[in-house]
């Protein structure tokens, strides 16, 4: 299993985190979202899931990953 921190823009209150957190856990990965911070951890299976896959996700939901 592989981590990794993501800087993500636009995410400002509790339905951002439950929007990126549903949509990183359809596509197989955890995340956990530190809106102070606006950092999102993220751990998935490298040989199922790609980092770019992940970024595509989040901004799928409207959030900019930087």
């Amino acid at each position: 299993m592989a981590n990794t921190v993501l800087k993500v823009e636009g995410m400002s209150c509790g339905h951002c985190v439950s929007a990126i957190e549903k949509a990183l856990s359809q596509k197989g990965a955890s995340g956990k979202v530190d809106l102070a911070s606006k950092n999102v951890t993220v751990e998935y299976d490298e040989s199922k899931l790609s980092l770019d896959a992940i970024k595509e996700a989040i901004e799928d939901q409207g959030y900019d990953v930087v």
